[in-house]
């Protein structure tokens, strides 16, 4: 309703035919946006202009500054018009494009983020690159009115120097992959030495502000602990967690984390939420639930699943993409209280839980626009809240509960930031991962519908009738070939689904997936997957990705998939390839491991020691029940599950070794295999689990 307002009287451009948010929000500005095809640029040919490409995403709060102090402005509009061929593009709907050219800002600035502004040849060739741009120079950045016009004549007068810049530059990203040898178990050393390094003593997580979770970095220390017994592994996680929950960076009403902490100790985030955060973090939470037996790591991933089941889920199952920062065109205004507030929704209970969230009448942190502002955080641990209160940790809990969900309630009332409401087959595939192991984790079968529900959608509604499937769906339409991560991501949340439900349909999706990840992405010449497809739209070079950012890579995951879905299905070739990834990327992880945890994460499982558990028995009996709930219970990451029911034989189709493992006596019977030996079948869950433990 309020676009609609803004939105009164203005002529659309051609983004209003598009089905992105992002776009949709640019759709009446005054410049003339084109969508990435190829209209824009034969016109940019035709009338002989540079193309200037705007990248960012709908909850992205720089790019709303830039959007009302620029591309709202009819005076910047007027010369952009002029000068160039403007072409916007959702950085989440086309992560190819937009990857591309944030290596080229990231080449010629020496650093890169959104909004992310190219200026390049018709021939898609950047020469100009730069992040946020004020409408004016201000404090050293230099400004829209002024650059403009230094582009239009370098166009006119120097365009030799300008495609110069852009061929060198092109040059130096095409080939960054460097091979080397296996990777072996010295560089899991070396990665951990170098989180070691970098870990905050005081608040936990990596590096100082802004920080962010990279819960792979967690989920990879989980497993060197587990490998090494190493107690500091284990510590940094502990740490780490326990912050992230009490900051924040965590929405303490609401549930779910925003994206990353602008200070050390997590406590003033960048307010938006994306989905892909939601999911990682709760794996992380899950595992670590599982290693170390405490409740609040428990607690807060089902408070995730508990946000993204309410605020982030279609009537059609997919999960939405994320949440913007802003409201009423402020950023955080719909998450932060005054003092005022918080005594009006909790009267007699407002002293004491001023206290527990660290309410100060002047707002617990610096805003530069109003004061009084505070951030809910948790200000200190249960037990040290308890002491402090001298007051039972069940009771604090219990009315710490109760004052959340009053306030949560009357935050309800305020007007909610955007949605962004597209479903992404990749952050979708994170999702379900996540649910189906937190299903597991904590026997709980709402997490496990939520998964299935989801899943089932992508394959039925973005999926093509050759099979292949699509990266995004928003208002029935399925559209952009898939990518990389889409395939990765997305059989991560199958096989992660197969072992909640054991329903071979998703055994067999998930391996169909992967083959079909394989036909198109496979470099055969070097080895490793490229981001797009041998059929994808040519861009000005087609990459590969290993670094495992605020996103874990697809090659990183791509490997783990291959490991687990070989063992699952005695693949060989599968293993081969992901050995194959390993010493593609093996010159290039060397450089900084500690930068590629996901691939530590893979290469942990590679190394072994690692477990094929076969169980065979009636699924509704309480026997089998027993031993599968004892194979969730415990963070166990090097175990693979096949469960073969009674006499069906479907999932022999795929695990042809299953046949004659059958239950022994009617009972539910475990067949373990450890590190290439497997033992005598045992129809006891505790033996089944020493057999596991190498006991």
């Amino acid at each position: 309703m309020e676009n609609n307002k803004q939105n009164a009287g203005r002529k659309p451009n051609r983004l209003a035919l598009e089905k992105s948010p992002y776009l949709l929000q640019h759709a009446y500005n005054p410049v003339d946006w084109y969508p990435w095809g190829s209209e824009a640029f034969e016109k940019a040919k035709r009338e002989d202009k540079p193309v200037f490409l705007s990248s960012g995403y709908s909850t992205c709060h720089w790019c709303h500054v830039m959007e009302k102090e620029s591309y709202e402005d009819e005076e910047v509009a007027k010369l952009m018009n002029e000068v160039f061929v403007s072409i916007k593009i959702d950085r989440e709907e086309r992560p190819d494009i937009d990857g591309i050219y944030m290596k080229v800002c990231q080449a010629m600035t020496g650093s890169g983020g959104w909004p992310l502004n190219i200026i390049m040849t018709p021939d898609k060739k950047p020469f100009f690159a730069a992040t946020y741009l004020p409408k004016k120079s201000k404090f050293g950045r230099q400004g829209m009115m002024e650059i403009i016009p230094q582009i239009r004549d370098i166009w006119k007068k120097n365009r030799g120097r300008a495609e110069a810049l852009a061929a060198q530059v092109i040059s130096s990203l095409k080939d960054e992959q460097k091979a080397g040898e296996e990777l072996k178990e010295d560089v899991l050393n070396v990665a951990y030495e170098q989180l070691l390094s970098d870990f905050d003593e005081q608040y936990g997580g990596f590096g100082s502000a802004p920080k962010f979770p990279t819960p792979h970095n967690l989920m990879f220390l989980l497993r060197f602990w587990k490998r090494t017994g190493d107690i500091m592994a284990l510590r940094m996680v502990e740490r780490t967690l326990s912050s992230l929950s009490m900051g924040g960076i965590y929405d303490q009403a609401g549930f779910g984390f925003h994206r990353y902490s602008t200070d050390a100790g997590w406590l003033v985030p960048h307010f938006e939420k994306m989905l892909y955060d939601q999911a990682l973090l709760a794996m992380a939470y899950t595992e670590a639930y599982q290693a170390t037996g405490n409740d609040e790591f428990k607690r807060i991933a089902c408070e995730v699943f508990t946000y993204v089941m309410r605020d982030m889920t279609s009537p059609e199952g997919g999960f939405y993409s994320g949440e913007d920062a802003d409201s009423e065109g402020v950023e955080g205004k719909f998450y932060v209280w005054t003092e005022k507030e918080i005594d009006s929704v909790l009267g007699k209970e407002s002293e004491l839980m001023k206290k527990v969230f660290g309410i100060d009448k002047y707002g617990n942190f610096r805003d530069e626009s109003e004061t009084g502002n505070n951030i809910l955080r948790q200000s200190k641990t249960l037990p040290e809240l308890a002491a402090d209160l001298e007051l039972p940790i069940d009771k604090i809990r219990m009315r710490i509960t109760e004052a959340k969900q009053k306030l949560f309630s009357a935050r309800e009332k305020r007007i909610h930031p955007g949605k962004d409401d597209k479903i992404l087959a990749d952050w979708n595939g994170l999702m379900i991962a996540a649910l189906a192991k937190g299903a597991q984790a904590f026997d709980d079968d709402a997490y496990l519908e939520a998964a299935c529900k989801a899943a089932d959608f992508i394959l039925l509604r973005m999926r093509g009738k050759d099979g292949r499937i699509y990266h995004r769906y928003r208002e029935g339409e399925s559209a952009v070939m898939a990518f990389l991560d889409d395939h990765a991501f997305f059989a991560w949340g199958l096989i992660e689904l197969y072992e909640a439900t054991f329903k071979v349909s998703y055994l067999r999706a998930a391996l169909e997936i992967t083959n079909m990840m394989a036909e198109h992405f496979w470099d055969k010449e070097k080895h490793g997957l490229y981001f797009t497809a041998d059929d994808a739209e040519e861009l000005i070079f087609r990459k590969k990705e290993i670094y495992d950012g605020a996103l874990p890579s697809g090659n990183s995951v791509a490997m783990l998939n291959l490991l687990r879905l070989g063992r699952m299905a005695a693949n060989t070739e599968f293993e081969e390839k992901a050995a194959q990834i390993g010493r593609s990327f093996s010159g290039t992880i060397w450089q900084a491991p500690g930068a590629y945890a996901q691939m530590m994460v893979a290469l942990d499982f590679a190394l072994g020691p690692t477990s094929e558990v076969v169980i065979a028995g009636d699924a509704g009996a309480d026997d089998t029940k027993a031993m599968l709930a004892a194979l969730s219970r415990e963070f166990m990451p090097g175990k693979v599950v096949i469960f073969r029911r009674g006499e069906d034989s479907e999932i022999i189709g795929i695990a042809e070794y299953a046949r004659d493992l059958k239950s022994i006596g009617g009972r539910a019977t475990a067949y373990v295999c450890r590190n290439y030996s497997c033992g005598l079948p045992v129809t006891d869950a505790g033996e089944m689990m020493e057999l596991l433990r190498g006991a």
